[in-house]
């Protein structure tokens, strides 16, 4: 029988996200057949017992596939459990048949599109750094940006820890005295990015909302409201993931071209 590594069928049970099982991992939460394990072990899920703080974890040899668009509300924290008691996006889709875990993250103040699925494969794909599917949000900054502002954010700026954002694609929707509604389209998954951004250009964000993942639009979706993607959806953002991931090989390519030329003279 095949083995398959821990972390992958954790995620793939709909337990966590790849990401996710990894940590627990690290932490030594899990357990194969009452003894502890490490990054890279691998299982038989036909006849091995994994558990995770203790509690067993009855593995499915088969399982449906979920994949869910939610109207996050603001006010819910984006986890599947949260100790400090507050309310998270798992309220929301409590009646589903399976258990199932976000995909990414929206803040406690931000609210729109959010994927949640039991696919590990899938998650992995949207959530990886250089797969760059993008996101569309809409953007409501006090005080009025000008146009410089506007510009900083389109080009890239640097943040408070150093790091520097990708160009983002920034169009102006309304431009009033004391407020700016900004479209917003990013590649990136930085924690809390488009907040981060900004402030790092002195302006404050009065409300933010996702409004597309890729070719998958929120819509008329009303906030706490879920429905399930379509075959075409989830295809499209393979797509989205895959054409992203030939991007960053191909500017990394690039890159170490450069760099050897530029040694050469």
């Amino acid at each position: 029988m095949a083995l398959e590594r821990i972390q992958k069928v954790l995620s793939e049970q709909g337990y966590c996200s790849r990401r996710a099982a990894e940590q627990i991992i690290r932490e030594g939460r899990v357990k194969l057949n009452g003894h502890p394990v490490q990054l890279g072990d691998k299982m038989d899920i036909h006849r091995d017992v994994l558990s995770v703080d203790g509690q067993k974890l009855l593995l499915r040899k088969k399982q449906e596939l979920y994949y869910i668009l939610l109207h996050k509300p603001r006010g819910y924290v984006t986890t599947t459990s949260d100790e400090r008691g507050r309310k998270t996006v798992m309220d929301l889709v409590a009646d589903l048949p399976v258990r199932v875990f976000p995909v990414g993250r929206l803040d406690k103040d931000s609210e729109g599109l959010l994927l949640l699925t039991n696919d590990g494969e899938f998650a992995n794909l949207m959530t990886h750094p250089s797969h760059g599917v993008s996101k569309l949000y809409r953007v409501t900054v006090h005080p009025r940006a000008t146009e410089e502002q506007v510009v900083q954010l389109s080009e890239g700026v640097t943040l408070e820890d150093g790091t520097r954002t990708l160009p983002a694609v920034v169009r102006v929707l309304v431009d009033e005295p004391e407020r700016t509604v900004l479209e917003m389209t990013i590649r990136e998954g930085k924690n809390r990015e488009i907040r981060r951004m900004c402030q790092a250009v002195g302006l404050e964000v009065a409300r933010l909302r996702r409004t597309a993942l890729g070719a998958v639009k929120l819509g008329m979706l009303a906030p706490g409201q879920y429905r399930p993607l379509s075959k075409s959806e989830v295809e499209s953002l393979r797509v989205a993931a895959a054409r992203g991931k030939a991007r960053s090989r191909q500017a990394l390519a690039e890159a170490k071209a450069a760099r050897r030329k530029a040694l050469k003279k």
